[in-house]
């Protein structure tokens, strides 16, 4: 996989200076707030939103202005079907929990499922995402741009199947070579963002529980299909998601703000695009908050943090379209200042795998000292199973967490933190099960898609952590870097203006 990133090294010791500023390093038997034991089992309730009648066979509206989703009627089977709303019903608790009579728009998370499970015909799903692979190829074409590119940790485990691979091969340093071939200036790597993401994550987490700054359970938010399913469903636990942008929308950011200046370059000419295994993340893009760099720059030629996005069938189309060859690629390494990674960041695209990683800083910072191996192979928060929970014992203090995947199964967690919610102090959720690896961009290597599958992919990202020489996000050259030449500190002041945000009650209007 290679060594990639920053040649200049950064001293333990100056980079725990940063963080002994955060005041929270070695808290030894710091009273943690909260919790009654060990939760019971999720209770399976669903008393909130109101269902559709005969929502069976029906086809779940999409609409015209959905930045992620795309309708094909002409390959929908219509009311001979119903997998669309069977899948975004049952699945992801979407369609069939809010009243249609008070709803001031068509509810859509975005996750993309139905894009993954829609049989379609003649093997064409109706269901599609929303193809700009020619605004990229404009983007990419015009050279009064610095195109720059970013791809997250599950893409480079499916890619290969676009390609005739089977699901779980690692594809990564093809995958950068690939991009170089179709002309992007610039290739990062979003594992970067997620070590950052967890450096301002894990040290909000610390600072709740700690000064009780903000409310607990602290949810994570990198799953833009959570964050919108909690802006419609639930927006009282809204103060309960952490403020952190996803790793797509801090790299965006970044990129626009710190790379331009590292490399001298107008920021108002940097185009940034993310592949990503997810539709939700179109979205998430394009969401208003997102415009940190315009704000720091003060700069309204700067449109957004990240300017495109694409999925991985969509990357696969464009490789394609022109003639480039993933698997006869040599491999080559993500463009330093935005391409390091550790192993915690890598297991980001898996369920758990967020919770695992901030697990490891968190330890950190409450101690001052490197995590047991226990929480490098952290297996209670690993699998497919829908909830998943563990506790935790730092320096003598009980820290109990959650990971849930699989929006239905989040809306049972919900209620029960909005009955009590002293049960978890820290949950991890992810929209698609799975996580990332089984996102609505991903390549439909089988419809519906299975266990076998994701598990393959998950695999793959597990092995790459457990092979990675740094497994610790707080030991990123490149983000220990960004911190001591930008940035200044987690959770200060540069870091809260590009790379936390605020949510929207999004609940429907009578």
């Amino acid at each position: 996989m290679g060594e990639k990133g920053f040649k200049k090294k950064i001293s333990r010791r100056s980079f725990l200076e940063i963080i002994a500023g955060l005041g929270v390093t070695g808290l030894a038997g710091t009273a943690f707030r909260g919790l009654n034991g060990l939760p019971e089992a999720i209770a399976k309730t669903n008393r909130r939103g109101t269902k559709y009648y005969g929502y069976a066979g029906s086809v779940v509206p999409v609409a015209p202005d959905n930045p992620s989703i795309v309708h094909f009627d002409k390959f929908c089977k219509h009311g001979e079907c119903g997998v669309c709303s069977t899948v975004c019903h049952e699945k992801q608790g979407v369609f069939g929990y809010w009243d249609p009579r008070v709803a001031s728009e068509v509810v859509c998370v975005n996750c993309g499922q139905c894009t993954a499970y829609c049989p379609g015909k003649r093997g064409i799903p109706a269901m599609q995402e929303r193809d700009e692979t020619e605004k990229a190829f404009a983007f990419l074409e015009n050279d009064e741009y610095h195109v720059v590119v970013q791809t997250a940790p599950a893409v480079r485990v499916a890619i290969g199947e676009e390609f005739g691979l089977p699901p779980g091969e690692w594809e990564e340093g093809q995958l950068v070579a690939a991009l170089r071939r179709l002309g992007f200036d610039a290739v990062f790597d979003t594992n970067f963002a997620a070590d950052l993401t967890i450096m301002e994550e894990a040290t909000e987490f610390v600072k709740r529980v700690v000064y009780a700054e903000k409310p607990l359970p602290m949810f994570t938010s990198c799953c833009p299909g959570w964050v919108k399913f909690a802006e419609y469903f639930y927006p009282e636990l809204l103060s309960h998601l952490s403020s952190c942008k996803s790793p797509q929308q801090m790299l965006g950011a970044v990129a626009k703000t710190y790379y331009a200046k590292e490399r001298g370059i107008d920021p108002s000419k940097i185009i940034s695009i993310a592949v990503m295994p997810c539709t939700a993340k179109k979205f998430e893009a394009q969401r208003p908050e997102m415009k940190a760099a315009a704000e720091y720059w003060h700069n309204e030629e700067i449109t957004a943090d990240v300017d495109l996005v694409l999925t991985v069938r969509e990357l696969a189309r464009m490789l394609k379209a022109k003639n480039i060859d993933l698997l006869a690629l040599p491999e080559e390494d993500y463009d330093p200042i935005l391409g390091e990674d550790t192993g915690a960041a890598r297991i980001f695209g898996v369920t758990g795998g967020v919770m695992e990683a901030a697990v490891r800083t968190a330890y950190y910072f409450l101690t001052g000292e490197d995590p047991p191996d226990t929480l490098l192979e952290f297996t209670p928060v690993r699998g497919l199973d829908d909830v998943k929970e563990a506790s935790l014992n730092i320096n003598g203090a009980t820290i109990n967490i959650a990971v849930v995947n699989g929006l239905a199964n989040v809306r049972n967690v919900c209620e029960i933190v909005m009955d009590n919610p002293n049960k978890w102090h820290f949950i991890e959720v992810m929209a698609c099960r799975g996580g990332c690896i089984s996102g609505g961009g991903q390549p439909r290597t089988e419809v519906p898609p299975t266990d076998e599958i994701r598990l393959a992919r998950i695999e793959s990202l597990y092995t790459s952590d457990e092979l990675s020489q740094i497994r610790l996000s707080y030991l990123n050259e490149e983000v220990r870097a960004l911190y001591e030449k930008f940035l200044g500190e987690p959770n200060g002041e540069l870091a809260e203006e590009l790379l936390h945000t605020h949510y929207v009650d999004r609940g429907p209007v009578a």
